[in-house]
C-alpha cells in the first residue's frame, strides 16, 4: 500500500518549489548547498520525504527566508476551526499557493508586479477573467 503524505510536508515542500522558483535556483544548486542530490531535493518539494529541523533551517538559510515562511498558509488540521466562506477557502488558498509554485505563476507574478499603472493592473485582471470565462464578482 502506498503511503500518502502529511499534508503539511507538501506544503512545506511546496513553499520551498516557491521560493526556489522565485529567486532562480535550480533543484541540483539547492542539492549542492545541501550536499544531496537534485533527486532528493525533489521528494523534499513533492512532500514525499519530510524534511528534518535542521535541514530546513539550513534550506532557509540558503533561499533567504526565516523558517516560518514555509509554514505560511499551512494546512488546517481537525482542530484547527475552519475559515468563514467570507474569508476564504482553504482549498482556495492551497490552489493559489501550488499555483505560485509553478514556473507559469512565478512569471505570471513578477511581469505582473512591475505594471506600474494601477489602472492598467486592473484591465490585465478584466483580460485574463474574461478569456478564463470567469464569472464577475463583487469587488
Amino acid at each position: 500500500m502506498k503511503k500518502i503524505p502529511n499534508p503539511v510536508d507538501v506544503h512545506v515542500g511546496s513553499r520551498v518549489r516557491m521560493r526556489r522558483i522565485l529567486i532562480g535556483m535550480s533543484q541540483e544548486k539547492l542539492g549542492d548547498a545541501l550536499g544531496l542530490t537534485f533527486q532528493q531535493v525533489q521528494k523534499y518539494e513533492k512532500g514525499t520525504n519530510r524534511i528534518g529541523a535542521s535541514r530546513l533551517q539550513h534550506i532557509s538559510t540558503i533561499l533567504g527566508v526565516p523558517v516560518e515562511y514555509f509554514f505560511d498558509g499551512k494546512p488546517m488540521d481537525e482542530t484547527t476551526p475552519m475559515l468563514d466562506m467570507a474569508d476564504g477557502s482553504p482549498d482556495e488558498a492551497t490552489y493559489v499557493v501550488d499555483f505560485l509554485a509553478t514556473s507559469e505563476g512565478v512569471q505570471l507574478n513578477k511581469a505582473f508586479v512591475r505594471i506600474r499603472d494601477a489602472r492598467l493592473r486592473r484591465k490585465v485582471v478584466e483580460l485574463v477573467k474574461e478569456i478564463a470565462g470567469a464569472p464577475e464578482e463583487a469587488a
